[in-house]
Parts: structure tokens; C-alpha cells; sequence
């Protein structure tokens, strides 16, 4: 690293800002075919490992990971189940995900697990996480020599990294989309007029796979993190105050919400996290815009209840990858020029489904007595057909990538 004016320049091949699941992975599917990085992160290690957040993987996700050799933990500690659970009417009906897919099952495995594994590997490898970073920004995005300006530890010495390339994928918030020129961007949204509420709880498994549950009080969702601890969520209003669901009422509601006709019942335990998170749809649309490349929310969210966010981002690098090993063998830039092409293919294939299990499964009181009888229909449709049921199974375990 040199001093150059007021800021010190260091030189890396390809520069990525976030180290969330879309930079951890570019970091190291890059490192594997010989090729540097270096991740700047705006919070410390304990932050990004310590925000907890669900997790379902898809089937390719897990093999990328065991391919990588980072999956050891996760094949030791994450929940494999065959399929899922659609509930309406107060009937269970299971969709047999395995045998719709010749054998891609569903993996439990939560994100902030994920971030653990691939930050301890990414150091262990020896390779750069530059944490608690602040005023990051973006300069010289049109040239060959892209540059990621940032102020290391929030108010220490400003550092400059010279790059070949850029990867954004450093979030919603992040300054990586802003930087594509606004009149160069399309964005598309769509915000739902629900939320999630979700708790952690400590009790046993009530239920051996997920539970998605429509019910006229409203959705409801039950999963699992560990064989002692729960994670459930139900639909509310994004905008309520938590201070509002003493946790009597919380079970109140999941008891009558998941409540079947054969008479199963919901095993409570203390609540011990709980909060509500609102809901919608995003995409971006380049994804890219000089030496600069955009990946995981930065470029797209998706609603939670297609069980698409991580599996997305990892999508995106991996499609990022290709291009940039591509460049550093052959020079050859036609993989990079195709990047948002190729991942917003993917990427509204994900939004279209997240979109039709969000629509099916949860109440809206903006929609007529005949769109909510269209859902049940729909729910109904699913679970005797065997054609809607693979394509929902499908979709759920992981579409290819192109």
C-alpha cells in the first residue's frame, strides 16, 4: 500500500463492498481459480455474524457449498426435509419435494450460519475482509481502473482500492446501486400491504418440515432452527408496533392460525427474540453499468415466503464468476457483458414466484371475497395436482442457472 495525496492506495484485481452471502461467495469462488479480492464491510465481524436471520437453501446451494469445501458444519447441523407443508381449511396436505425433483430436498440451514461459515474459511484462506469501514463510495466506474474509496474504521484514514472491477453487494442501502446512473436504471417495485412478525422461541420441533399456513385471520409460517429452538412468523400490519403483541397474544394467534381439523397442536416455549419486518419486491435493471457489477440486494428483494433471498445473491456471483474467470484467462469480456442479462433472467423467474406463494398464502383486506377464494383454489389446484405440484417443487429446491 503507497500514500498517494490524502488517501493510501492499495491495488487488487477485483474490489467487492459487503460481506454478505453475494460478497462472501464471489470472494471465494474467485479465490479458487487463482484470482484476488478484497471485501470492505461497513459493520464489525460480530455484526454481520450476529444478525440472525432465517435460511432455506436451495439444493444446488448446498452442493456449491460442499464443492467448496465449506459444508461440513452445515451437513452437521442444518435440518433436511423431504418437502414442505401447504395448510388451509385446517388440512395438512404435504408436497413431496424429493420425489417432484429426483431427490433435491429442502435444507434449513440459517443465513447468519452461512456468514460464519464462509467468514471463518475466507480468513482461514488468508483472504481480505476489511470490517467497519465508513463513507464508502465509488469513483472512475467508467475506466479501466475502477476505484472503492472508504474511511477505515469509520473515522480513521481514508484508503483507496484500485480495481480491475467492482462488485456492489453490499445491499438495499449500500452506495453500489446509487452509482449507476439514475437515468441508466430502471427500478421496479412492488410493496405489500402486510408483514412479518417472527419470534424465536425455546421449545422442541412441533412439526418435522415447514408449515405454510393460509387462514382467514391471516398467514402464518412454521419453521425451525434448532432441535431447541423455533423460529414462527404470522402476517400482521407491517407498520404496528411490537410493543402491541404481548406474547400471549403471539400464540393466540399462531395456535388458531395453524390449528388443523385432526387435532395437532403448536408447542409453546418461551419467546426470547420478536420483531416484524414489512415486505416487498424489488428488482434493478442493468445490473451493471461499466466495471461495476451489482449483486444480491443491491440489485433485487424478494418477500420471504418464496425462500429465495440467499439463493438469489449466491446465483448472481456465481453468474459474476464465470465472467470474471473468463476475463483473467482469455481477456474475453462477452460473459461479463451478458452479467445482467443472464442473472435477471433468474432473477424475476424468483420474483414471480415469490410473488405467487406471497399472493396465495396471505390475506389481503384490499382483495375481493372472489381473489381470496382464486388463493384457495390455487392451494387446492396444487396439492392434487401433480404437475402444479412439481412446478411449485421445483421452483421452491432451485432452478438452474444459465
Amino acid at each position: 500500500m503507497v500514500n498517494r495525496g490524502r488517501a493510501r492506495v492499495r491495488r487488487t484485481q477485483v474490489g467487492i463492498i459487503g460481506a454478505g452471502p453475494a460478497g462472501l461467495f464471489l470472494a471465494h469462488l474467485l479465490h479458487r481459480q487463482g484470482i484476488e479480492s478484497v471485501i470492505v464491510e461497513n459493520r464489525n465481524r460480530a455484526e454481520i455474524e450476529g444478525t440472525i436471520r432465517a435460511g432455506v437453501l436451495e439444493q444446488w446451494t448446498v452442493d456449491l457449498m460442499n464443492e467448496m469445501g465449506l459444508g461440513a458444519r452445515m451437513m452437521r447441523e442444518a435440518h433436511f426435509h423431504s418437502g414442505i407443508t401447504l395448510r388451509f381449511n385446517g388440512k395438512s396436505h404435504h408436497i413431496d419435494m424429493e420425489g417432484l425433483t429426483g431427490g433435491k430436498r429442502v435444507t434449513v440451514y440459517a443465513q447468519h450460519e452461512v456468514i460464519r461459515d464462509l467468514v471463518a474459511a475466507r480468513l482461514e484462506d488468508g483472504g481480505e475482509i476489511v470490517f467497519n469501514v465508513g463513507e464508502t463510495s465509488l469513483h472512475d466506474l467508467d475506466t479501466d481502473r475502477p476505484k472503492i474509496r472508504y474511511r477505515r474504521d469509520r473515522d480513521g484514514e481514508v484508503e483507496e482500492i484500485h480495481c480491475d472491477f467492482i462488485a456492489g453487494c453490499d445491499g438495499f442501502h449500500g452506495p453500489s446501486r446509487p452509482a449507476i446512473p439514475e437515468a441508466a436504471r430502471t427500478e421496479y417495485q412492488k410493496v405489500y400491504p402486510f408483514g412479518w412478525l417472527g419470534i424465536l422461541t425455546e421449545a422442541p420441533p412441533s412439526y418435522p418440515e415447514l408449515i405454510y399456513a393460509n387462514h382467514e385471520r391471516g398467514f402464518a409460517l412454521l419453521s425451525t432452527r434448532s432441535p431447541e429452538i423455533q423460529r414462527l412468523y404470522i402476517q400482521c400490519d407491517p407498520k404496528d408496533d411490537i410493543a402491541n403483541w404481548s406474547d400471549d397474544r403471539i400464540w393466540s394467534e399462531l395456535h388458531a392460525r395453524l390449528a388443523t381439523k385432526d387435532g395437532w397442536s403448536l408447542t409453546e416455549g418461551p419467546i426470547f427474540q420478536k420483531g416484524i419486518i414489512a415486505m416487498r419486491s424489488f428488482v434493478c435493471d442493468p445490473m451493471q453499468h461499466g466495471r461495476l457489477f451489482i449483486a444480491g440486494d443491491a440489485a433485487h428483494i424478494v418477500p420471504p415466503t418464496g425462500a429465495k433471498g440467499l439463493n438469489l445473491a449466491v446465483a448472481d456471483v456465481v453468474v459474476l464468476s464465470r465472467g470474471l474467470v473468463d476475463y483473467y484467462r482469455s481477456g474475453r469480456m462477452e460473459r461479463l457483458e451478458q452479467y445482467s442479462a443472464t442473472a435477471l433472467r433468474r432473477i424475476w423467474k424468483a420474483e414471480r414466484f415469490s410473488w405467487y406463494m406471497t399472493t396465495m398464502l396471505h390475506r389481503n383486506e384490499a382483495e375481493t371475497p372472489f381473489e381470496q377464494r382464486i388463493h384457495l383454489a390455487d392451494l387446492d389446484y396444487v396439492v392434487h395436482s401433480r404437475a402444479a405440484a412439481t412446478a411449485l417443487a421445483e421452483n421452491y429446491v432451485g432452478l438452474p442457472i444459465d
